[in-house]
């Protein structure tokens, strides 16, 4: 099947007017003209290798969208799964949380995040996203160790970060920042959580965290060849310990610092796609334009909106931040390549025909995803009410039918 007439996003560069060969799940061939008798035309849209994202925290929310308001959670799975394919994402590695002093029933349990993993991995092969499972570990919850053991056991576990909450250090590592976020988030007191952070901070001092559960944890999973991540790195000494455990990738890191360390050390630095379109960190640390102009990130991920991922790797491109095709390379080829999928993220004759088509004009927006040459998403409507995407001065219209029975333009 030909995809002919796109801006064809490659590793090193964009086709203005390219066309792409798909055939058996696979790209086949690439050339630098329309193809007259393709299946599909773009008439100029981006095509895009289809996003990977590694840290996105949705399925969390989707299970329980407001608090004690649990949902079935096979039906989270499913519909977090149509709302990655209509954003252009391919690959997903779902963030589950082991949080310490939470209750059996609360979504970041033991028993929770289990039940979730266990769904995740069940209806891999019927979700329209290739789905993974992200295990945050948060280092002082010796208790969720056993519960992780099992899960890399069983392979149901894709990438472990380590991750550490606790208010002083780390992503709050101003202790005022972390209050007023938390009252706000939460709807609480000021004074409320104040207190509520003192007597945690007081805790930890009395009980100085110890890392031999945590190291048994990384070596099991090193074992296994599982990627680890850091999280929240705010220190080079910090840096200098998660990869004493293993890591290779250092997520959300809040000071230039402790990035342009990780970077130094030949780690993968990930920080959040809505800091990088919004142009801020949501609890005031390290920006992730000021990294990318300091030369020290290397992908974004959707962190808590899979939406802001291409629209932030197309804001870095416009802010002449980076060009297009590094840009996109942002949320494609550099986290693939940071967990060891290599038959995905790039358009590149043998890789995977994970795509994404992009009309740009007026408001960037996925027309239609493709999973291995199939399509996952694909907005249909009436030649009538079709919108109208321009290249140059020219007016095109895009009224194709995912099928391609009876036209040759692509999905609108």
């Amino acid at each position: 099947m030909w995809l002919s007439d796109f801006q064809v996003v490659l590793p090193d560069g964009v086709l203005p007017q390219g066309s792409v060969r798909l055939e058996d799940g696979h790209i086949a061939d690439i050339v630098d003209r329309p193809v007259a008798d393709a299946e599909f035309h773009g008439d100029g849209m981006l095509l895009v290798p289809g996003l990977v994202d590694l840290h996105g925290d949705m399925i969390e929310r989707e299970v329980e969208p407001r608090p004690g308001a649990g949902f079935p959670m096979d039906m989270a799975v499913i519909e977090l799964d149509k709302r990655l394919a209509s954003a252009g994402v391919t690959t997903a590695f779902l963030a589950v949380s082991f949080s310490d002093g939470i209750g059996k029933g609360h979504v970041r349990s033991e028993v929770r995040a289990r039940e979730i993993i266990h769904t995740v991995v069940r209806l891999n092969d019927a979700t329209l996203t290739d789905m993974h499972v992200h295990a945050r570990f948060e280092v002082n919850n010796e208790r969720a160790a056993p519960v992780l053991y099992d899960l890399i056991a069983e392979h149901a576990v894709d990438l472990v970060s380590l991750t550490d909450h606790t208010p002083g250090q780390g992503q709050y590592r101003d202790i005022e920042n972390y209050v007023r976020f938390v009252a706000k988030w939460r709807g609480m007191d000021h004074a409320e959580v104040e207190a509520m952070t003192r007597q945690r901070l007081e805790e930890r001092a009395a009980r100085p965290q110890t890392w031999d559960i945590v190291r048994e944890v990384t070596e099991l999973a090193h074992k296994k060849g599982l990627p680890i991540a850091s999280h929240d790195d705010d220190t080079v000494e910090k840096v200098d310990l998660m990869q004493s455990l293993g890591a290779t990738i250092s997520e959300f890191p809040v000071t230039l610092e402790a990035a342009q360390e990780a970077r130094r050390r030949t780690m993968v630095t990930v920080m959040g796609a809505p800091n990088a379109l919004r142009g801020q960190s949501n609890t005031g640390n390290l920006g992730a334009r000021e990294a990318i102009s300091a030369g020290v990130l290397d992908a974004l991920a959707a962190d808590y909106h899979p939406g802001a991922m291409l629209r932030a790797a197309l804001t870095v491109a416009d802010l002449k931040m980076l060009p297009l095709h590094q840009a996109i390379a942002l949320v494609t080829d550099a986290p693939a390549k940071a967990v060891g999928l290599n038959d995905r993220g790039a358009i590149a004759v043998g890789r995977r025909a994970d795509l994404a088509m992009v009309e740009q004009q007026p408001i960037p927006r996925v027309r239609a995803t493709l999973n291995r040459g199939q399509f996952s998403h694909a907005e249909v409507r009436a030649a009538s009410a079709a919108p109208r995407h321009r290249r140059g001065n020219e007016a095109n219209r895009a009224d194709a039918h995912p099928s391609g029975s009876d036209t040759n333009r692509v999905p609108a």
